[in-house]
């Protein structure tokens, strides 16, 4: 059963979608089975289809090994609804699949998924405002001006114009580099790192870039504590003090500190329950509904590690500064819960890793749409994070560097354009230089006397000395 691998780029689910349905039609083993004193040919139970696509979605390198048999079936109750499988009868379109004995036959064709028209893109991501261009509402006919006194002299230099002999004034809009500039830098930029990762020659298909933030990449880039956790200017969105106060405990167990309120057999379960209700509850995803394609994307670079790494940060730095601190804390509860060997097992039927990634991934990851293969989508990305989380939420410190040399670049240069003189004598050109500064001849080295003595040479006897 090979499940090839299906890259970044827009539409990533759909293609999932659509590989899985090929595979599972073309792979699934068919036979002959007895039903209520009736045989059917080329068919399969519940429970074999089941098996064989849990194997194979676990060895897919587009799911991973984390995928469980109970998302195994939601998937294939997704498959009868959209008619990809049928009962025996003929029946379809109802999510009633079951993991039991139950017979199912593929149609004459499985539909596939469409994919979504949209507007032809741009390839230029954002394009800088230019120095020249003068600010927006002013032209060279709308210049103010005050009522001229005629006289001589202000005829003769009209004429003068007029006839050529003197150019005519115009206005020179001198460009400030103004931190709205400064803004759209970092969202260019980072937007353009991130096309790069992805190998896309548009960021249109998955994601709005009109719905980018600028603020939002700046705020936590540089609004962060000596931990890395983003720091909050709004208090009112921060995490409820008593869902902070049940993280802290799992966290830190058994030490929990900050709780005053005596601790009973089954405690951690029921303070695990406060934080995942929480969680559960949140209008949209930590990722964003807007993100989601982006997200999903980048799951199609996991065969290389260090590639993926690099395309999460940027990605997260384009999240709300409350959704960005709500991830981060919310990893390192999950990392320290599934590290620690003290904490009692918070659910019978699951492991402690296994609860964390079924448990958040849909309050991590979502789409707002119905796509079908979202829950799987999210655990795979879940599983990612909880074992990178610490290199993915941090920030990238080569895309910070060249912003922040970019913009020092560009007040260079609007220095240089408004103040030539004070530039060239803070600044000197090499040029410059060798006229302020002629290079000096270079004293010759003097001849020291010692330099003409003959070397020294050891004492020799002679036959006269004998004598």
């Amino acid at each position: 059963m090979e499940h090839r691998i299906v890259g970044p780029g827009p539409y990533r689910a759909t293609r999932l979608w659509n590989e899985t349905v090929e595979l599972f039609r073309a792979k699934m083993p068919l036979r002959k089975h007895r039903c209520r004193f009736k045989s059917y040919e080329h068919c399969f139970t519940a429970a074999e289809a089941v098996d064989w696509l849990h194997e194979l979605l676990r060895c897919s390198q587009n799911f991973g090994p984390e995928v469980t048999r109970k998302q195994t079936v939601q998937l294939l109750k997704k498959f009868l609804k959209n008619h990809v499988i049928e009962d025996i009868k003929g029946k379809w379109g109802q999510e009633d699949f079951e993991d039991n004995r139950h017979l199912y036959r593929f149609p004459p064709s499985s539909p596939l998924k469409p994919y979504p028209k949209k507007p032809p893109y741009q390839k230029d991501v954002i394009k800088f405002p230019e120095w020249n261009d003068p600010p927006p509402g002013t032209s060279q006919e709308n210049i103010p001006v005050r009522p001229v006194v005629m006289n001589s002299e202000m005829w003769y230099k009209r004429h003068s114009i007029a006839i050529g002999e003197v150019p005519a004034c115009r206005l020179v809009h001198r460009r400030q580099l103004t931190e709205a500039n400064v803004e759209e830098i970092w969202k260019s930029m980072t937007l353009s790192y991130l096309q790069k990762i992805l190998g896309l020659d548009s960021l249109e298909e998955v994601l709005d870039i009109k719905l980018v933030n600028s603020k939002f990449i700046i705020h936590n880039v540089y609004s962060v504590s000596k931990q890395g956790v983003v720091i909050l200017d709004d208090k009112s969105k921060e995490l409820p003090h008593w869902v902070l106060s049940a993280m802290k405990c799992l966290a830190n167990w058994p030490n929990c500190s900050d709780l005053k309120q005596p601790m009973y057999l089954g405690f951690e379960k029921d303070v695990f329950k406060t934080i995942a209700d929480y969680y559960g509850h949140l209008k949209e995803p930590l990722l964003t509904f807007h993100l989601f394609d982006a997200f999903v994307s980048v799951l199609g670079l996991l065969q290389k590690e260090k590639v993926a790494v690099e395309a999460f940060q940027i990605c997260c730095l384009l999240l709300p500064p409350e959704n960005r601190r709500k991830l981060q804390l919310l990893m390192r509860m999950m990392a320290r819960i599934c590290l620690n060997k003290e904490m009692p097992p918070l659910c019978d039927g699951f492991g402690t890793r296994t609860l964390m990634v079924q448990t958040f991934s849909r309050c991590i990851l979502c789409s707002k749409d119905e796509v079908d293969l979202d829950e799987l989508l999210a655990a795979r990305l879940v599983t990612f994070l909880m074992d990178n989380y610490q290199e993915i939420l941090k920030v990238p410190l080569g895309l910070q560097t060249s912003i922040e040399e970019r913009v020092a670049h560009l007040r260079r240069v609007q220095f240089q354009k408004s103040y030539p003189e004070v530039y060239q004598e803070r600044f000197p050109t090499p040029e410059s230089e060798a006229l302020l500064f002629p290079e000096k001849p270079k004293p010759k080295p003097q001849l020291l006397m010692w330099a003409l003595k003959k070397p020294f040479q050891p004492f020799q006897r002679t036959r006269s000395f004998r004598m």
